[in-house]
């Protein structure tokens, strides 16, 4: 399987390449030479091995953010992300007395940065390595789901520590292709990571929810970190003694833009992508999943507004958790509108229909793939009949308190094993991020917000049938089926008055303290943790076992895709999985319905054709005053007649593209990733050439801004800027 692996992988690969102009695609930095016609027909004027190398300009510019992508953009480590990716940090450095939330911050010199949110991390991707034979190698056919899952993860563990013997570096092994490919990912991880500017909310959040996913937009998206190293240049902890990171190369600044129909292209570090999925997958994720999960976020948002009153403390510390809930809440009704308006699910199904045709036309067609497709069936019924309560699970990561408690517990038992034998998370590799997960809670928790989290979760958990609820949670809550809010939540505040689980001193304290002494706490969350902790277990290790048979039948059908194909000239690339990819295309709009057509750019005109004085659309005065005198500075799109603000573009993109940056034919930065178009947001199942498009910060705008508005005259000085 492993040989037939490499060869249908390298065949679809190809096959893709002989397909010109299709935007279509999240490509792996090494498979761009095989694109070189396509590219260079478009207008690339550097040569696409150089897109290859990741040590070369410019890919070794392009940064990760752990959930963003940023890229550097100064030989002083000054590095430029969307305003929403450094939210966080921004809401992490308010108080309702000096908000820089709203207000926008700027350091006029490097002492006056400040430092970004604990956990905040700069990682350079250095060396992709396949290592398929060396992980695969581990696993034999008679392995059950449990022993398979265990063989991969001890082989994965063991590469990632040989990885890691280099100080300052952390290392991956994601699967590609659904786990026919296993890749070594080698990242400098830069650990003093400091904000530098940001303009206010009412540029970089222009339009709030309202705008959120839609077209037109005139959103000034983005903000700058800065990464810092010890005096030796390598990664160190936070300190007044570190200096400015030196990156081997930076991308200039183009204030000349591009122009409808440019060559774009954007590196980056996209989420996850389910374009493989099954089309009973695709159904239950459309028909349940999504109208479920953002019946959940919107009722999230609902309580922690009623429960924070906006400006107050408790709100700012919220402010990035309400952010991204909106975003997905969003997200997920565009999903279900797209889906019920399209035939993405008959042509799923017509694709298995014919995909089961062409194997059983063929004997060694059937041997090879047949019973893959009936095996992967069966698991994904058995991965839905607990959907329900893994629902709520998941979102059970909002309630703080108790999901803390259960990660120190958890801690104190992992301990007690060899390192390589950890869970991962728990591995020494993991302890500076722990001990940030630690300090972040002092500003992203509120005891009365995450008591009315955890009630209605536990509310909404009640209603679940016996068979899929935990008997311990059941006992330790006094949940049953008949169980009355008033008295869920007379329980609840009396655990959320004696706990001290939001004390950072004592959070600390228990990170350092075994099971012995953690089973003599008295703290009610630690005695929750500690009486749920072996039904937890159980259900962790039946999770493993179910992955561990995906594991096994989800590559033999990726293998089938592949092969069925091959034999159709059609392209395969891999579904995104957080690593760095290439998307390319050109600046175009769009026209999603009938009688509807976007053009490719907004203007400055638009900012005040929008403006109501009001959140969110309430552009600062100074900004709204320059653009009635027409003072555009040296950022004038001749062929609109004003400053460009946003664009839209052909390229392929999802979640954790934010804050890529958008490079024209000679590498130069022209813009920032920050967005799709409403229509769109199904791409991450299903690719539609005429309705997907992303949209991105013009950085024409951005310099505008940062010129006339902000004065932040010593990053633009700091910056190569290309006139």
């Amino acid at each position: 399987m492993r040989k037939l692996t490499r060869t249908l992988v390298g065949a679809a690969l190809a096959v893709t390449a002989s397909a010109s102009f299709a935007d279509e695609g999240m490509w792996q930095p090494h498979q761009l030479p095989q694109l070189a016609d396509t590219l260079k027909a478009r207008g690339l004027e550097i040569a696409p091995e150089k897109l290859s190398s990741l040590t070369e300009f410019p890919m070794n510019a392009v940064i990760s953010l752990g959930g963003c992508t940023a890229s550097f953009v100064s030989p002083k480590g000054l590095v430029v992300t969307n305003h929403h990716c450094a939210y966080g940090s921004i809401q992490f450095n308010s108080t309702p007395e000096q908000n820089y939330l709203e207000d926008g911050f700027l350091a006029k010199s490097f002492d006056k940065e400040l430092p970004a949110a604990p956990g905040s991390r700069v990682f350079v991707t250095e060396s992709v390595t396949n290592v398929t034979d060396k992980v695969l190698g581990a696993v034999t056919d008679k392995m059950n789901g449990e022993q398979r899952y265990q063989a991969i993860e001890a082989k994965r563990k063991a590469l990632v520590a040989e990885c890691e013997q280099s100080a300052g570096y952390r290392c991956d092994v994601p699967s590609f292709h659904h786990g026919l490919e296993y890749f070594l990912i080698k990242k400098m991880e830069i650990r003093d990571v400091r904000l530098v500017h940001a303009p206010a909310m009412s540029v970089g959040k222009y339009g709030g929810d309202i705008d959120n996913w839609m077209w037109p937009r005139h959103t000034g998206d983005y903000s700058f970190y800065r990464a810092y190293v010890g005096p030796d240049g390598k990664p160190a902890d936070f300190s007044k003694d570190n200096v400015p990171y030196e990156p081997k190369s930076f991308l200039k600044v183009s204030a000349k833009g591009v122009e409808e129909g440019d060559l774009v292209m954007v590196a980056g570090y996209p989420g996850r992508t389910n374009r493989y999925r099954t089309a009973d997958e695709v159904q239950n994720q459309f028909e349940w999943a999504y109208p479920k999960g953002r019946i959940m976020r919107e009722a999230l948002i609902d309580l922690i507004k009623e429960t924070a009153a906006e400006g107050s403390d408790a709100r700012i510390k919220y402010e990035s958790t309400l952010a991204s809930l909106a975003n997905y809440a969003k997200n997920f009704k565009s999903m279900v509108e797209s889906y019920h308006h399209s035939d993405f699910l008959q042509r799923k199904q017509q694709l298995e229909s014919d995909l089961n045709a062409w194997i059983k036309a063929d004997s060694q067609r059937q041997k090879e793939y047949g019973q893959a497709v009936k095996a992967l069936g069966e698991l994904v019924d058995q991965s839905q009949s607990t959907q329900a309560r893994d629902l709520i699970f998941y979102y059970m990561y909002y309630a703080q308190a108790p999901q803390m408690a259960k990660k120190l517990y958890r801690l104190a038992h992992e301990k007690q094993k060899p390192d390589a034998d950890r869970e991962p998370g728990y591995q020494e590799r993991d302890m500076t991020r722990f001990k940030e997960s630690l300090a972040r809670m002092d500003r992203r928790y509120s005891p009365d917000v995450d008591k009315a989290i955890l009630s209605f979760l536990l509310m909404e958990y009640a209603e679940l049938p016996k068979e899929l609820r935990v008997p311990s949670i059941d006992t330790f809550f006094g949940i049953t089926s008949k169980v009355k809010a008033s008295v869920l939540n007379a329980h609840l505040d009396n655990l959320y008055e004696k706990t001290r689980i939001g004390d950072a001193k004592t959070r600390e304290r228990w990170m350092e303290a075994d099971v012995a002494t953690l089973d003599e706490v008295k703290d009610p969350f630690i005695k929750f943790a500690r009486a749920t902790y072996n039904d937890r277990m159980r259900l962790e290790k039946a999770d493993k076992a179910l992955t561990g048979e995906f594991q096994q039948w989800r590559p033999q059908y990726m293998a089938a895709l592949i092969a069925y194909a091959k034999s159709k000239g059609q392209p395969i690339y891999a579904d995104a999985n957080s690593t760095l990819r290439v998307s390319h295309g050109q600046v175009k709009g769009n026209s999603p319905k009938d009688g509807l057509v976007n053009l490719p750019f907004t203007k400055l005109e638009g900012i005040v054709g929008k403006d109501t004085g009001e959140e969110p659309f309430n552009a600062p005065a100074k900004q709204l005053e320059l653009i009635k005198q027409k003072q555009y500075g040296d950022y004038l799109l001749p062929s609109l007649g004003s400053v460009p603000v946003n664009f839209l573009s052909t390229v392929d993109t999802t979640g954790g593209n934010s804050g890529s940056p958008t490079i024209n034919a000679r590498a130069e930065l022209v813009g920032l990733l920050f967005d799709g178009v409403y229509e769109s947001i199904i791409g991450d199942w299903d690719f539609n050439k005429d309705l997907n498009r992303s949209i991105h910060v013009d950085t024409r705008y951005m310099l505008w801004v940062m010129k006339h508005v902000d004065g932040a005259d010593n990053l633009l000085e700091e910056m190569e800027i290309v006139e």
